[in-house]
């Protein structure tokens, strides 16, 4: 059974700097390509950062340069650094096991003062 769990949401600062983690379970993690995506209530789901199986990365222009996507194949996790937090970064952040309906359960991230 194919599982998603996140970890490392809160509540930080404006500036601030919140890592984000992600298990995959029940599949092969190396061969499979992860994103990072968030939404807030009444918005679509957007998509933050992506990493394929070979550690080829893309993100979203809004965090482009404050946050980075990586991932280690022996923990079977990919991550999320975001840097320079915004209010506007105030999200539920959640893990894709991509081109599947895989999705974790969701990590808050709130920036506030």
């Amino acid at each position: 059974q194919v599982q998603l769990v996140e970890s490392g949401g809160g509540l930080v600062q404006p500036g601030g700097s919140l890592r984000l983690s992600c298990v995959l379970s029940g599949t092969i993690f190396r061969f499979h390509s992860m994103d990072w995506y968030r939404q807030v209530p009444g918005k679509q789901r957007e998509l933050v950062a992506g990493i394929s199986s070979g550690g080829s990365t893309n993100y979203a222009d809004s965090v482009k340069g404050r946050c980075t996507i990586s991932r280690d194949n022996a923990k079977n996790t990919v991550y999320l650094q975001m840097n320079n937090l915004k209010p506007e970064d105030t999200a539920v952040y959640y893990c894709h096991y991509r081109d599947t309906l895989y999705w974790g359960q969701g990590t808050q991230v709130t920036v506030s003062s």
